[in-house]
Protein backbone atom coordinates (compact mmCIF):
# COMPACT_ATOMS: atom_id res chain seq x y z
CA UNK A 1 0.00 0.00 0.00
CA UNK A 2 1.60 3.27 -1.14
CA UNK A 3 0.99 6.15 1.26
CA UNK A 4 3.50 8.80 0.23
CA UNK A 5 4.57 11.68 2.48
CA UNK A 6 2.45 12.48 5.53
CA UNK A 7 2.34 14.52 8.71
CA UNK A 8 0.95 13.90 12.18
CA UNK A 9 -2.35 15.77 12.51
CA UNK A 10 -2.73 17.83 15.67
CA UNK A 11 -5.44 20.43 16.42
CA UNK A 12 -2.78 23.13 16.89
CA UNK A 13 -1.61 22.78 13.26
CA UNK A 14 -4.90 21.73 11.65
CA UNK A 15 -5.11 24.84 9.46
CA UNK A 16 -1.48 24.54 8.39
CA UNK A 17 -1.85 20.86 7.49
CA UNK A 18 -4.75 21.67 5.15
CA UNK A 19 -2.57 24.18 3.29
CA UNK A 20 0.76 22.32 3.23
CA UNK A 21 1.70 21.21 -0.29
CA UNK A 22 2.38 17.56 -1.02
CA UNK A 23 0.75 16.04 2.08
CA UNK A 24 -0.62 12.68 0.92
CA UNK A 25 -1.93 11.40 4.27
CA UNK A 26 -2.13 12.17 7.98
CA UNK A 27 -1.95 10.22 11.21
CA UNK A 28 -4.07 11.02 14.27
CA UNK A 29 -3.68 9.91 17.88
CA UNK A 30 -6.57 7.48 18.15
CA UNK A 31 -7.43 8.28 21.77
CA UNK A 32 -7.74 11.99 20.98
CA UNK A 33 -10.67 11.74 18.58
CA UNK A 34 -14.34 10.83 18.98
CA UNK A 35 -15.71 8.84 16.03
CA UNK A 36 -19.10 10.53 16.15
CA UNK A 37 -17.68 14.04 16.40
CA UNK A 38 -14.62 14.30 14.16
CA UNK A 39 -12.99 17.73 14.00
CA UNK A 40 -14.16 19.70 10.99
CA UNK A 41 -10.59 19.92 9.67
CA UNK A 42 -10.26 16.14 9.65
CA UNK A 43 -13.62 15.78 7.92
CA UNK A 44 -12.48 18.21 5.22
CA UNK A 45 -9.24 16.28 4.71
CA UNK A 46 -11.14 13.04 4.37
CA UNK A 47 -13.56 14.59 1.85
CA UNK A 48 -10.53 15.57 -0.24
CA UNK A 49 -9.41 11.94 -0.32
CA UNK A 50 -6.59 12.32 2.21
CA UNK A 51 -5.99 9.04 4.02
CA UNK A 52 -6.21 9.19 7.81
CA UNK A 53 -4.58 6.53 9.98
CA UNK A 54 -5.36 6.18 13.71
CA UNK A 55 -2.26 5.75 15.86
CA UNK A 56 -2.94 4.22 19.29
CA UNK A 57 -0.91 4.94 22.42
CA UNK A 58 -2.74 3.14 25.24
CA UNK A 59 -3.17 -0.55 24.32
CA UNK A 60 0.06 -1.61 26.01
CA UNK A 61 0.49 -4.70 23.83
CA UNK A 62 3.90 -5.32 25.40
CA UNK A 63 2.39 -5.53 28.87
CA UNK A 64 1.85 -8.73 30.82
CA UNK A 65 -1.95 -8.49 30.70
CA UNK A 66 -4.00 -9.40 27.66
CA UNK A 67 -5.18 -6.28 25.81
CA UNK A 68 -8.42 -4.70 26.92
CA UNK A 69 -11.34 -5.66 24.72
CA UNK A 70 -12.85 -2.21 25.28
CA UNK A 71 -9.68 -0.46 24.11
CA UNK A 72 -9.54 -2.73 21.07
CA UNK A 73 -13.20 -2.01 20.30
CA UNK A 74 -12.52 1.72 20.59
CA UNK A 75 -9.57 1.49 18.21
CA UNK A 76 -11.61 -0.58 15.75
CA UNK A 77 -14.41 2.01 15.89
CA UNK A 78 -12.00 4.79 15.04
CA UNK A 79 -10.51 2.84 12.14
CA UNK A 80 -13.99 2.31 10.71
CA UNK A 81 -15.06 5.92 11.24
CA UNK A 82 -11.98 7.20 9.43
CA UNK A 83 -12.07 4.61 6.65
CA UNK A 84 -8.48 3.83 7.61
CA UNK A 85 -6.46 1.28 5.59
CA UNK A 86 -4.63 0.15 8.75
CA UNK A 87 -4.10 1.06 12.41
CA UNK A 88 -0.87 1.38 14.34
CA UNK A 89 0.28 1.00 17.93
CA UNK A 90 3.53 0.56 19.87
CA UNK A 91 5.72 -2.25 21.11
CA UNK A 92 5.59 -1.04 24.70
CA UNK A 93 3.94 -1.42 28.06
CA UNK A 94 2.05 1.48 29.64
CA UNK A 95 0.67 -0.02 32.85
CA UNK A 96 1.64 -2.76 35.31
CA UNK A 97 0.49 -4.40 38.52
CA UNK A 98 -3.03 -5.64 39.06
CA UNK A 99 -4.28 -9.23 39.27
CA UNK A 100 -1.13 -10.96 38.03
CA UNK A 101 0.96 -9.39 40.79
CA UNK A 102 -1.74 -8.91 43.48
CA UNK A 103 -0.77 -5.24 43.65
CA UNK A 104 -2.40 -1.94 42.64
CA UNK A 105 -2.36 -1.24 38.93
CA UNK A 106 -0.12 1.68 38.03
CA UNK A 107 -0.18 3.77 34.86
CA UNK A 108 3.02 5.05 33.30
CA UNK A 109 1.36 7.76 31.23
CA UNK A 110 4.00 7.04 28.60
CA UNK A 111 5.49 4.25 26.50
CA UNK A 112 8.02 2.04 28.31
CA UNK A 113 10.31 -0.55 26.71
CA UNK A 114 9.56 -4.26 26.67
CA UNK A 115 12.44 -6.54 27.69
CA UNK A 116 13.84 -8.27 24.62
CA UNK A 117 13.55 -11.75 26.05
CA UNK A 118 11.86 -14.91 24.80
CA UNK A 119 9.29 -14.67 27.62
CA UNK A 120 8.33 -11.12 26.66
CA UNK A 121 8.25 -12.08 22.98
CA UNK A 122 5.80 -14.93 23.64
CA UNK A 123 3.48 -12.62 25.58
CA UNK A 124 3.73 -9.86 22.99
CA UNK A 125 2.96 -12.26 20.14
CA UNK A 126 -0.15 -13.58 21.87
CA UNK A 127 -1.32 -10.03 22.61
CA UNK A 128 -0.72 -9.03 19.00
CA UNK A 129 -2.77 -11.95 17.71
CA UNK A 130 -5.63 -11.00 20.04
CA UNK A 131 -5.49 -7.46 18.64
CA UNK A 132 -5.33 -8.67 15.04
CA UNK A 133 -8.44 -10.78 15.54
CA UNK A 134 -10.30 -7.78 17.01
CA UNK A 135 -9.45 -5.15 14.41
CA UNK A 136 -11.18 -4.65 11.05
CA UNK A 137 -7.95 -3.65 9.26
CA UNK A 138 -4.27 -4.68 9.41
CA UNK A 139 -2.13 -3.69 12.38
CA UNK A 140 1.41 -2.31 12.34
CA UNK A 141 3.58 -1.78 15.43
CA UNK A 142 6.18 0.88 16.19
CA UNK A 143 9.59 0.50 17.80
CA UNK A 144 9.87 2.97 20.68
CA UNK A 145 12.57 5.25 22.03
CA UNK A 146 13.93 4.44 25.46
CA UNK A 147 16.11 5.97 28.15
CA UNK A 148 16.61 2.69 29.99
CA UNK A 149 17.64 -0.88 29.18
CA UNK A 150 16.44 -4.09 30.76
CA UNK A 151 19.14 -6.36 32.21
CA UNK A 152 19.83 -9.79 30.72
CA UNK A 153 18.20 -9.18 27.34
CA UNK A 154 18.45 -12.11 24.95
CA UNK A 155 17.75 -10.46 21.57
CA UNK A 156 18.76 -7.29 19.77
CA UNK A 157 16.02 -4.91 18.66
CA UNK A 158 16.30 -6.09 15.06
CA UNK A 159 16.11 -9.76 16.08
CA UNK A 160 13.16 -9.09 18.37
CA UNK A 161 11.21 -7.35 15.61
CA UNK A 162 12.10 -10.02 13.07
CA UNK A 163 10.83 -12.77 15.38
CA UNK A 164 7.65 -10.78 16.07
CA UNK A 165 6.89 -10.40 12.36
CA UNK A 166 7.73 -14.03 11.62
CA UNK A 167 5.42 -15.33 14.37
CA UNK A 168 2.46 -12.99 13.81
CA UNK A 169 2.72 -11.43 10.35
CA UNK A 170 2.20 -8.01 11.94
CA UNK A 171 3.38 -4.94 10.05
CA UNK A 172 6.11 -2.62 11.26
CA UNK A 173 6.06 1.12 11.77
CA UNK A 174 9.75 1.96 11.91
CA UNK A 175 10.59 5.21 13.69
CA UNK A 176 14.05 6.23 12.54
CA UNK A 177 14.19 8.94 15.23
CA UNK A 178 13.70 6.21 17.84
CA UNK A 179 16.57 4.22 16.31
CA UNK A 180 18.73 7.33 16.74
CA UNK A 181 17.52 7.77 20.34
CA UNK A 182 18.42 4.19 21.19
CA UNK A 183 21.82 4.64 19.54
CA UNK A 184 22.65 7.60 21.80
CA UNK A 185 21.02 6.27 24.97
CA UNK A 186 21.66 2.54 24.76
CA UNK A 187 24.57 2.21 22.31
CA UNK A 188 22.52 0.28 19.76
CA UNK A 189 23.75 0.92 16.25
CA UNK A 190 20.91 1.79 13.88
CA UNK A 191 22.58 0.22 10.84
CA UNK A 192 22.77 -3.13 12.61
CA UNK A 193 19.08 -2.86 13.51
CA UNK A 194 18.22 -2.07 9.89
CA UNK A 195 20.25 -5.04 8.68
CA UNK A 196 18.30 -7.37 10.98
CA UNK A 197 14.85 -5.96 10.22
CA UNK A 198 12.38 -7.70 7.91
CA UNK A 199 12.11 -4.56 5.78
CA UNK A 200 9.42 -6.10 3.57
CA UNK A 201 7.04 -5.85 6.56
CA UNK A 202 7.39 -2.07 6.90
CA UNK A 203 4.02 -0.32 6.59
CA UNK A 204 5.45 3.17 6.98
CA UNK A 205 8.14 5.22 8.71
CA UNK A 206 8.15 7.95 11.37
CA UNK A 207 10.58 10.88 11.40
CA UNK A 208 10.76 13.27 14.37
CA UNK A 209 13.00 15.70 16.19
CA UNK A 210 14.59 15.65 19.60
CA UNK A 211 17.37 17.15 21.68
CA UNK A 212 20.41 15.94 23.62
CA UNK A 213 20.89 16.96 27.25
CA UNK A 214 23.76 15.73 29.42
CA UNK A 215 24.55 12.88 27.05
CA UNK A 216 20.95 11.63 26.90
CA UNK A 217 18.79 12.00 23.81
CA UNK A 218 15.21 13.08 24.49
CA UNK A 219 12.73 12.14 21.77
CA UNK A 220 10.68 15.30 22.27
CA UNK A 221 8.74 15.61 18.99
CA UNK A 222 9.09 19.33 19.76
CA UNK A 223 12.36 20.13 17.97
CA UNK A 224 13.50 20.12 14.33
CA UNK A 225 14.48 16.85 12.69
CA UNK A 226 18.27 16.46 12.91
CA UNK A 227 20.63 15.29 10.20
CA UNK A 228 21.53 12.01 11.98
CA UNK A 229 17.84 11.04 11.86
CA UNK A 230 17.68 11.85 8.14
CA UNK A 231 20.85 9.79 7.67
CA UNK A 232 19.13 6.76 9.20
CA UNK A 233 16.15 7.36 6.91
CA UNK A 234 18.59 7.40 4.00
CA UNK A 235 20.14 4.12 5.18
CA UNK A 236 16.68 2.60 5.38
CA UNK A 237 15.91 3.89 1.90
CA UNK A 238 19.01 2.06 0.63
CA UNK A 239 17.41 -1.19 1.78
CA UNK A 240 13.78 -0.66 0.85
CA UNK A 241 11.42 1.90 -0.63
CA UNK A 242 9.20 2.78 2.34
CA UNK A 243 5.50 2.84 1.41
CA UNK A 244 5.05 5.99 3.47
CA UNK A 245 7.05 8.43 5.60
CA UNK A 246 5.45 10.70 8.19
CA UNK A 247 6.71 13.76 10.07
CA UNK A 248 5.72 13.83 13.75
CA UNK A 249 5.44 17.04 15.74
CA UNK A 250 3.62 17.15 19.08
CA UNK A 251 4.60 20.43 20.72
CA UNK A 252 6.26 23.83 20.18
CA UNK A 253 4.78 23.90 16.71
CA UNK A 254 6.79 25.99 14.24
CA UNK A 255 5.40 28.16 11.43
CA UNK A 256 3.94 26.33 8.44
CA UNK A 257 6.99 27.23 6.35
CA UNK A 258 9.27 25.29 8.70
CA UNK A 259 7.00 22.24 8.59
CA UNK A 260 6.99 22.47 4.80
CA UNK A 261 10.81 22.64 4.77
CA UNK A 262 11.05 19.51 6.94
CA UNK A 263 8.64 17.67 4.67
CA UNK A 264 10.78 18.71 1.71
CA UNK A 265 13.92 17.38 3.41
CA UNK A 266 12.15 14.07 4.07
CA UNK A 267 10.88 13.89 0.49
CA UNK A 268 14.38 14.58 -0.84
CA UNK A 269 15.93 11.92 1.39
CA UNK A 270 13.39 9.31 0.37
CA UNK A 271 13.82 10.17 -3.31
CA UNK A 272 17.59 9.76 -3.23
CA UNK A 273 19.27 6.41 -3.79
CA UNK A 274 17.93 3.14 -5.08
CA UNK A 275 16.50 0.28 -3.05
CA UNK A 276 18.04 -3.14 -3.75
CA UNK A 277 16.10 -5.20 -6.26
CA UNK A 278 13.71 -7.72 -4.74
CA UNK A 279 13.48 -5.98 -1.37
CA UNK A 280 10.62 -3.62 -2.03
CA UNK A 281 7.97 -3.14 0.58
CA UNK A 282 4.70 -4.97 0.37
CA UNK A 283 6.06 -8.48 -0.23
CA UNK A 284 3.80 -9.64 2.58
CA UNK A 285 0.54 -8.00 3.58
CA UNK A 286 1.17 -6.64 7.08
CA UNK A 287 -1.26 -7.23 9.87
CA UNK A 288 -2.44 -10.82 9.44
CA UNK A 289 -1.12 -13.60 11.67
CA UNK A 290 0.73 -16.54 10.24
CA UNK A 291 -1.41 -19.68 10.79
CA UNK A 292 1.49 -21.64 12.26
CA UNK A 293 2.08 -18.99 14.93
CA UNK A 294 -1.17 -19.44 16.86
CA UNK A 295 0.32 -20.92 20.05
CA UNK A 296 -0.19 -18.86 23.19
CA UNK A 297 2.21 -17.75 25.91
CA UNK A 298 2.41 -20.01 28.95
CA UNK A 299 1.05 -18.51 32.21
CA UNK A 300 4.52 -18.54 33.73
CA UNK A 301 5.81 -16.17 31.06
CA UNK A 302 3.02 -13.68 31.80
CA UNK A 303 3.61 -13.86 35.54
CA UNK A 304 7.37 -13.39 35.22
CA UNK A 305 6.89 -10.44 32.89
CA UNK A 306 4.21 -8.96 35.17
CA UNK A 307 6.50 -9.03 38.20
CA UNK A 308 9.37 -7.43 36.32
CA UNK A 309 7.26 -4.68 34.78
CA UNK A 310 5.49 -3.92 38.06
CA UNK A 311 8.82 -3.59 39.89
CA UNK A 312 10.19 -1.26 37.21
CA UNK A 313 7.10 0.94 36.97
CA UNK A 314 6.79 1.16 40.76
CA UNK A 315 10.40 2.38 40.94
CA UNK A 316 9.65 4.98 38.27
CA UNK A 317 6.39 6.41 39.61
CA UNK A 318 6.15 5.36 43.27
CA UNK A 319 9.73 5.73 44.47
CA UNK A 320 10.35 2.08 45.35
CA UNK A 321 13.94 0.75 45.15
CA UNK A 322 15.62 0.30 41.78
CA UNK A 323 15.14 -3.30 40.60
CA UNK A 324 18.31 -5.36 40.36
CA UNK A 325 20.28 -4.88 37.16
CA UNK A 326 18.88 -1.47 36.22
CA UNK A 327 20.91 1.73 36.05
CA UNK A 328 19.60 3.82 38.96
CA UNK A 329 20.80 7.08 37.41
CA UNK A 330 18.91 6.37 34.20
CA UNK A 331 15.82 5.43 36.19
CA UNK A 332 15.93 8.79 37.95
CA UNK A 333 16.10 10.55 34.57
CA UNK A 334 13.20 8.46 33.28
CA UNK A 335 11.21 9.09 36.45
CA UNK A 336 11.60 12.86 36.08
CA UNK A 337 10.65 12.64 32.41
CA UNK A 338 7.47 10.69 33.23
CA UNK A 339 6.45 13.22 35.90
CA UNK A 340 7.11 16.14 33.53
CA UNK A 341 5.08 14.54 30.77
CA UNK A 342 2.29 13.83 33.21
CA UNK A 343 2.20 17.49 34.24
CA UNK A 344 2.19 18.60 30.60
CA UNK A 345 -0.63 16.28 29.56
CA UNK A 346 -2.80 17.16 32.57
CA UNK A 347 -2.33 20.82 31.65
CA UNK A 348 -3.61 20.03 28.15
CA UNK A 349 -6.64 17.94 29.17
CA UNK A 350 -7.51 20.37 31.98
CA UNK A 351 -6.21 23.77 30.83
CA UNK A 352 -8.18 25.50 33.58
CA UNK A 353 -5.76 24.16 36.22
CA UNK A 354 -2.68 26.13 35.09
CA UNK A 355 -4.96 29.12 34.52
CA UNK A 356 -6.25 28.96 38.12
CA UNK A 357 -2.92 28.10 39.74
CA UNK A 358 -0.71 30.27 37.55
CA UNK A 359 3.05 29.85 37.93
CA UNK A 360 2.54 27.54 40.88
CA UNK A 361 0.84 24.84 38.78
CA UNK A 362 3.90 22.89 37.71
CA UNK A 363 5.67 22.78 41.10
CA UNK A 364 2.40 21.83 42.79
CA UNK A 365 1.69 19.05 40.33
CA UNK A 366 5.21 17.60 40.48
CA UNK A 367 5.02 17.55 44.28
CA UNK A 368 1.66 15.75 44.04
CA UNK A 369 3.02 13.26 41.51
CA UNK A 370 5.84 12.19 43.85
CA UNK A 371 3.38 10.69 46.30
CA UNK A 372 0.44 9.83 44.01
CA UNK A 373 1.20 7.39 41.17
CA UNK A 374 -1.31 7.56 38.34
CA UNK A 375 -3.79 4.68 38.53
CA UNK A 376 -6.23 5.76 35.85
CA UNK A 377 -6.27 8.18 32.92
CA UNK A 378 -5.14 11.78 32.76
CA UNK A 379 -8.62 13.25 33.31
CA UNK A 380 -8.98 11.31 36.56
CA UNK A 381 -5.46 12.41 37.46
CA UNK A 382 -6.44 16.07 37.02
CA UNK A 383 -9.41 15.61 39.36
CA UNK A 384 -7.31 13.80 41.97
CA UNK A 385 -4.67 16.55 41.84
CA UNK A 386 -7.25 19.27 42.40
CA UNK A 387 -8.86 17.29 45.20
CA UNK A 388 -5.55 16.82 47.02
CA UNK A 389 -4.81 20.53 46.78
CA UNK A 390 -8.21 21.41 48.24
CA UNK A 391 -7.88 18.88 51.06
CA UNK A 392 -4.58 20.54 51.98
CA UNK A 393 -6.24 23.97 51.99
CA UNK A 394 -4.52 25.09 48.84
CA UNK A 395 -4.02 27.22 46.90
CA UNK A 396 -3.48 29.85 49.58
CA UNK A 397 -5.11 32.56 47.52
CA UNK A 398 -8.79 32.52 48.46
CA UNK A 399 -10.07 33.47 45.01
CA UNK A 400 -7.99 30.77 43.32
CA UNK A 401 -9.14 28.21 45.89
CA UNK A 402 -12.77 29.14 45.24
CA UNK A 403 -12.29 28.79 41.45
CA UNK A 404 -10.55 25.46 41.90
CA UNK A 405 -13.38 24.23 44.13
CA UNK A 406 -15.98 25.13 41.50
CA UNK A 407 -13.90 23.48 38.78
CA UNK A 408 -13.62 20.27 40.80
CA UNK A 409 -17.31 20.24 41.77
CA UNK A 410 -18.45 20.60 38.16
CA UNK A 411 -16.42 17.59 37.07
CA UNK A 412 -16.53 15.36 40.12
CA UNK A 413 -20.31 15.51 40.63
CA UNK A 414 -22.27 12.34 39.76
CA UNK A 415 -24.18 14.31 37.12
CA UNK A 416 -22.41 17.14 35.27
CA UNK A 417 -24.17 20.50 35.69
CA UNK A 418 -26.50 21.58 32.93
CA UNK A 419 -25.40 24.09 30.32
CA UNK A 420 -27.25 26.98 32.00
CA UNK A 421 -25.52 26.23 35.30
CA UNK A 422 -22.13 26.11 33.62
CA UNK A 423 -22.77 29.48 31.95
CA UNK A 424 -23.77 31.08 35.25
CA UNK A 425 -20.68 29.70 36.98
CA UNK A 426 -18.44 30.82 34.13
CA UNK A 427 -19.86 34.33 34.30
CA UNK A 428 -19.42 34.36 38.09
CA UNK A 429 -15.83 33.19 37.71
CA UNK A 430 -15.14 35.90 35.14
CA UNK A 431 -16.47 38.56 37.51
CA UNK A 432 -14.36 37.14 40.32
CA UNK A 433 -11.19 37.49 38.23
CA UNK A 434 -11.79 41.21 37.64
Amino acid sequence: MELGIGIGWRPEIADAVEQLPGVDWVEVVAENICPGHLPAALTRLRSRGTRIIPHGVSLGLGGADRPSQQRLADLAERATALGAPLVTEHIAFVRAGGVLTASPQLEAGHLLPVPRTWDALKVLCENVRIAQDSLPVPLALENIAALISWPDEELTEGQFLAELVDRTGVGLLIDVANLHTNHVNRGEHPVKALDELPVEAIAYVHVAGGIERDGIWHDTHAHPVTQPVLDILSALRDRVTPPGVLLERDDDFPPAEELAAELTAIRTTVGAGTAPAGRGAGANEPGRAHPQARGGADPGARERLALGQAALLSALVAGTPTPEGFDSRRLRVQSRALAAKRADVVAKVAPELPEILGRGYRDAFLAYAKSRPMQSGYRRDALDFAEQLLIAGRPEDETARRLLTRWWEERAAPHPPRRATRLVRAARAALTRR
